[in-house]
């Protein structure tokens, strides 16, 4: 597959594609930061310049066929929601704390929703021992305050995540608009994403194009 996006420099590259029919490409990632469709069905009910939802998120069946590419014992940090079945291999579950900032939930209930998993698969993780709830504020919810992905994750939660994994290529199968790459960028960390939908490559190839200016 030829790259939509490259950097030498960095070892950062796009692939606008399937990642559930390129089981070769998977293999050349050496740890995975991934935040695949949940497989709930999700439909944000804010009516904005962002979709509303994600291709494949009816079921887990992109999620699980991308990891069962993976070979067993590679880290991967799975992003997902307790509301499909967690993946296979999964040997630790954190808490992606969002400050009470994910949406309303469910209205007959009481409380709201505020926080997200993540599937710790593999070894080779380590880092100072901390707890498994993760305090980050989200990304702000409209386009309009520089969201591009309606599933976009923090960066500053992902290089965090990468802090604690072991040295080696980060693979992110399902990268959207980049944050992932984003943040291996900055912690000097080569990445491959592929990403099914080229607005969104389009969108992650400006954002590593813009080179962070020293002060």
């Amino acid at each position: 597959m030829k790259p939509y996006y490259e950097d030498t420099k960095s070892g950062i590259v796009i692939y606008h594609g399937d990642a559930r029919t390129d089981e070769v490409l998977l293999a050349y990632g050496g740890i995975m930061l991934t935040d695949p469709p949940f497989g709930i069905g999700y439909a944000s009910g804010h009516h904005g310049t962002l979709p509303r939802s994600i291709s494949g998120d009816g079921d887990t069946t992109a999620r699980d066929t991308v990891l069962s590419y993976w070979e067993d014992g590679k880290p991967a940090l799975v992003f997902g929601s307790w509301r499909a079945p967690r993946p296979a291999r999964t040997r630790m579950v954190l808490i992606w704390d969002t400050r009470g900032a994910l949406g309303m939930g469910d209205l007959s209930l009481p409380w709201k929703p505020a926080h997200q998993e993540i599937y710790v698969l593999g070894s080779g993780f380590s880092g100072p021992r901390t707890s498994d709830v993760l305090s980050f504020a989200p990304v702000q919810s409209m386009a309009s305050n520089g969201r591009t992905h309606p599933h976009e994750k923090p960066v500053d939660l992902l290089q965090h995540l990468l802090g604690k994994c072991p040295v080696g290529r980060v693979l992110d199968p399902f990268c959207g608009t980049g944050s992932t790459l984003v943040a291996a960028k900055n912690l000097g960390r080569p990445a491959i994403g592929i990403e099914i939908e080229e607005r969104y490559c389009e969108i992650a190839a400006e954002r590593l194009s813009q080179e962070v200016l020293a002060l």
